[in-house]
C-alpha cells in the first residue's frame, strides 16, 4: 500500500516550488545557522548519519529552517525525493540540501559562492576536486530549473566557467579561483541573486521569459526556448543569451554625467533592436522586423526610430511624456567633497544604499534638475503586496533614472532623502502599505529637511486606508505605471494631521507588548476591532505563508470577526475605561459598546467609513471649538484631514463592523476633539494604524504633532461603477 502514495517522479511542480519560495521569503534563519544544529554538539546531531540525513532528519531541517510546525507532508516528501540519488537510497546528502537552499535565500553572491565551496571542502584544505565541483553545479542547475530557467542555456555557461577556472588542468579548484570565476560569470551571478548594480554602466540583469521573438544584442541571433530564454537589463532592456552575457556586451546607459560642464546637454541614449511593430518617431512609419535586431529605442524618452533615422534631427532628448518626473543623466554630476553625514541630518537607517549616491572613486553625486520639472523620489517596499513590490521596483528603474528609485529593504529611506535634500521642488512616491507610508513620514520628520516634499502613495499593502482617502485606490491592480506617474503630475498637495501617542503604564513593573508606533497617521482603537486585528496578527506571525494575498487576508479577517462575534471578548468595555476630551469626560453609561476608535482619516480596515457622511450644516466656515460632544452638532460635523481634530466613535460589536464596512450604517459619534486622554483599568487589545498589541492598564495621551504634506490624486473622470479605483 505504501508504494501507492510515493510520488511518480523526482520533479517538483511549479506550484510546489512557488509554495516553497513563499516559505523561504518569510523565514529569518540562514542555512548555515541550521547546519550548525546537525554538528556533533548540535540539538539535531542524532539525525545525521555521516554525510546524510534520513526522511525524519530532512523534515526537521525544513521545520527548523522555515520556522514552521506544519510544513505540508506531501510537499516534504516530494522535496526529499528530489534529493535522492537513486530509488534505493533512503537518505539524502545534507550538503546537497544545504547548498540548494542557500542558493534560494537572500544574500550576496560572493557569500553564497564561499558557503558552497566550504560546504564541499571536506578536509578543509582549500581545494575542491572535479567531482565536488560537479555536485555544486548540479545543485545550481537544480535551483535554476525550478526558477524557470532554460537550463540548456546555463549548462554550457557553467562548463565554460569551469574550464576557465582550472587553467592548469590540474582537476582541482582553489577558493580564490572558484570565487573569482563565479563573480565574473553574469548568468551565475543572476542565479545567485545579484540585485544591485556595482557601478555606472553595469547592467542590472534578470532572467526573463519573452512571449514574442526577441534577438540578442550581442550575437544578434534569436533567443530560443519555452521557459526563461535569456537575460534582460531592467534599466535599459538590453537583451542577451546567457552565454553571451560574458562576451563583453555594450555597457548599460549612464545615469550621470562625468563633470559639471556636461550638465544640461541632453542627448538620446539608443539601445538597438526589439522594436518590432513600433512606430518611428522621425518618419512615423512602422518599424518592421527583419528577423534580427531592428530599430533603436531611447532609454530616456522611450521613442523608437529606424536605424537610418537615428542620426536625423532632433538629436536632443526631451525625456518624453514623463519629463516632469525624470532626472536624466545630464541632471546629475559628481563633485569632490566630503560625503554627506546623513545620520547627523536624521536620515537614519543608512547602510547598503549609500553607494547609490556616490561614484566608484568616492565622488558625491549632486542634482541639478531640469528647469520647470518636479523630480520624483521613489521608495519601494519590495515585500509589500506579495511579489508586486519587486515588479514595481523593476518597472520604475526602467521608466525613471535608477538613481531616483530606492529599495527600502536595502538601506531604508535615508540615502534617498539625503540625495534629494537640497532640491527646492520635488515629490515623493511611496510604494507600499500604510505602514510603509508611516515609515517614510517619520523619516522625513527626522531628516529635518529644509523643504518638506509632498508624498503620493502607490498602495501595495492590505488595508491601504490612507491611499483610499487620497484617491490613490485600495490596491495596485497592475495598471501601467506611466498612467500613475501622469496622475502624480496633476495631483494636488494637501495637509494631513499627525498625532503623538504617549502610553503611561499604571504599574511600571507590568510587562505588555511593545507599543508599535508613537505617531498616529490613520487611526487608534481599543476593543473589538483591535481584538480581531490582534488575532489576525498573531496568526500571521506564526504562519506567514498563509497570508500572501489580499484575498486570503480578507478571508482570515472574516473568520476572526466571526469568532469574535461569538466570544464577545470586549463586552462591557465602558466599565474598563474612561475617555476625556480636552478635559470633558465622555458619558458612556447609556451605550453598549465593545470598541472605541479615534479617527484621523475617513477610512479604516480597508475602506470602512466609521464616521460616515455629515449632514449639511448652516454653520459656514466658523473656527472649530477645541471639543464637540453635542450629538446634534456632531451630526453636521464632517471629517477633515487637516482640521487638527480627531473624531471619536463607539463600536457596538463585530456584526456592526460588518454593517459599517458594507455602508449600511455608521459608528456611534461620541466627540470631535483636539486632544484626548484614555484611562484603562485592565489589559485590553489596542491598535495604531493596523498594528495591534495587548496593553496592560495605562493612561494614553493623544496630542497634535504636526502636519504632513500629501498628494491628492485627480478626481476620476467617470464615477461609474466599473471605473472605481
Amino acid at each position: 500500500m505504501s508504494d501507492s502514495v510515493e510520488p511518480e517522479g523526482k520533479e517538483l511542480s511549479p506550484v510546489d516550488f512557488i509554495q516553497l519560495q513563499q516559505y523561504i521569503d518569510y523565514c529569518s534563519l540562514k542555512v548555515k545557522d541550521v547546519l550548525r544544529e546537525f554538528d556533533a554538539d548540535g540539538r539535531l546531531a542524532q539525525y545525521r548519519h555521516g554525510e546524510c540525513i534520513d526522511k525524519h532528519g530532512f523534515r526537521l531541517f525544513l521545520k527548523t529552517y522555515l520556522e514552521v510546525e506544519d510544513f505540508p507532508v506531501d510537499l516534504c516528501q516530494r522535496l526529499f525525493t528530489s534529493f535522492q540519488t537513486s530509488d534505493q537510497t533512503r537518505e539524502v546528502f545534507l550538503k546537497d540540501v544545504s547548498c540548494y537552499f542557500s542558493l534560494l535565500e537572500d544574500g550576496q553572491p560572493r557569500d553564497k559562492l564561499e558557503f558552497a565551496f566550504r560546504l564541499y571542502d571536506r578536509d578543509g584544505n582549500g581545494v575542491l576536486d572535479s567531482s565536488e565541483v560537479d555536485r555544486i553545479i548540479a545543485q545550481m542547475m537544480h535551483a535554476a530549473d525550478y526558477l524557470g530557467w532554460d537550463v540548456s542555456e546555463l549548462r554550457p555557461v557553467l562548463k565554460d566557467m569551469m574550464t576557465a577556472i582550472d587553467s592548469d588542468s590540474s582537476g582541482t579548484v582553489s577558493l580564490d579561483e572558484w570565487v573569482e570565476g563565479g563573480m565574473n560569470n553574469v548568468p551565475l551571478l543572476v542565479l545567485l541573486g545579484l540585485k544591485m548594480t556595482q557601478k555606472d554602466g553595469q547592467h542590472l540583469w534578470r532572467m526573463k521569459h519573452f512571449n514574442k521573438p526577441v534577438y540578442c544584442n550581442v550575437c544578434q541571433n534569436m533567443l530560443y526556448g519555452l521557459r526563461k530564454q535569456g537575460l534582460c537589463c531592467t534599466c535599459c532592456k538590453y537583451t542577451v543569451h546567457g552565454r553571451c552575457a560574458n562576451r563583453n556586451p555594450a555597457p548599460c546607459t549612464r545615469t550621470y554625467v562625468k563633470s559639471k560642464k556636461d550638465i544640461g546637454i541632453s542627448a538620446h541614449d539608443w539601445v538597438s533592436g526589439n522594436c518590432d511593430s513600433g512606430k518611428c518617431d522621425r518618419c512615423q512609419k512602422k518599424i518592421k522586423s527583419l528577423h534580427g535586431l531592428t530599430g533603436k529605442r531611447c532609454v530616456w524618452c522611450h521613442t523608437m526610430r529606424h536605424d537610418e533615422c537615428v542620426n536625423q534631427e532632433p538629436s536632443e532628448c526631451n525625456c518624453g511624456p514623463l519629463r516632469d518626473h525624470i532626472l536624466p543623466p545630464w541632471a546629475i554630476y559628481p563633485v569632490i567633497k566630503e560625503r554627506p553625514n546623513c545620520v547627523k541630518n536624521g536620515c537614519s537607517g543608512v547602510t547598503d544604499d549609500t553607494d547609490h549616491n556616490t561614484t566608484p572613486d568616492g565622488q558625491v553625486l549632486q542634482i541639478n534638475p531640469i528647469p520647470e520639472t518636479h523630480p520624483l523620489l521613489v521608495f519601494v517596499n519590495p515585500k509589500s503586496g506579495g511579489k508586486q513590490g519587486e515588479r514595481v521596483l523593476r518597472k520604475f528603474q526602467y521608466l525613471l533614472n535608477p538613481r531616483q528609485v530606492y529599495n527600502l529593504s536595502s538601506g531604508g529611506p535615508g540615502p534617498g532623502l539625503c540625495f534629494f535634500r537640497d532640491l527646492q521642488d520635488y515629490r515623493i512616491l511611496v510604494c507600499g502599505g500604510d505602514g510603509t507610508v508611516g515609515w517614510i513620514l517619520d523619516a522625513i520628520d527626522k531628516a529635518n529637511l529644509p523643504i518638506r516634499p509632498p508624498v503620493a502613495v502607490l498602495p501595495l499593502g492590505t488595508g491601504n486606508d490612507l491611499a483610499r482617502c487620497l484617491r490613490w485606490g485600495g490596491g495596485y491592480d497592475g495598471v501601467d505605471l506611466s498612467r500613475i506617474l501622469k496622475e502624480i503630475e496633476f495631483s494636488t498637495p494637501v495637509l494631513m494631521d499627525r498625532w503623538s501617542v504617549q502610553v503611561v503604564l499604571e504599574d511600571s513593573q507590568e510587562r505588555g507588548d511593545p507599543v508599535p508606533y508613537e505617531i498616529i497617521n490613520n487611526y487608534f482603537s481599543i476593543g473589538v476591532d483591535a481584538s480581531i486585528a490582534h488575532r489576525f496578527h498573531t496568526m500571521r506571525e506564526k504562519h506567514p505563508q498563509k497570508f500572501n494575498s489580499r484575498m486570503k487576508n480578507k478571508l482570515w479577517y472574516f473568520e476572526f470577526a466571526t469568532s469574535e462575534t461569538i466570544s464577545a471578548s470586549c463586552k462591557k468595555l465602558k466599565e474598563c475605561l474612561t475617555i476625556e476630551c480636552c478635559g470633558v469626560q465622555l458619558d458612556l453609561s447609556n451605550l453598549s459598546l465593545e470598541g472605541i476608535a479615534v479617527l484621523n482619516i475617513p477610512s479604516m480596515h480597508g475602506g470602512s467609513n466609521l464616521w460616515g457622511e455629515a449632514k449639511k450644516s448652516d454653520r459656514g466656515n466658523h473656527e472649530l471649538p477645541e471639543v464637540i460632544v453635542d450629538p446634534e452638532v456632531l451630526k453636521v460635523s464632517p471629517q477633515d484631514l487637516s482640521d487638527k481634530r480627531l473624531e471619536v466613535v463607539g463600536l457596538e460589536g463585530a456584526i456592526e463592523m460588518g454593517q459599517i464596512y458594507t455602508g449600511l450604517k455608521s459608528a456611534v459619534r461620541l466627540a470631535k476633539t483636539s486632544q484626548i486622554t484614555i484611562r484603562t483599568k485592565k489589559a485590553l487589545p489596542m491598535q495604531i494604524d493596523g498594528e495591534p498589541w495587548m496593553q496592560p492598564p495605562c493612561t494614553i495621551h493623544i496630542t497634535h504633532k504636526n502636519q504632513a504634506s500629501m498628494l491628492m490624486a485627480p478626481q476620476a473622470k467617470s464615477s461609474g461603477f466599473f471605473n472605481l479605483k
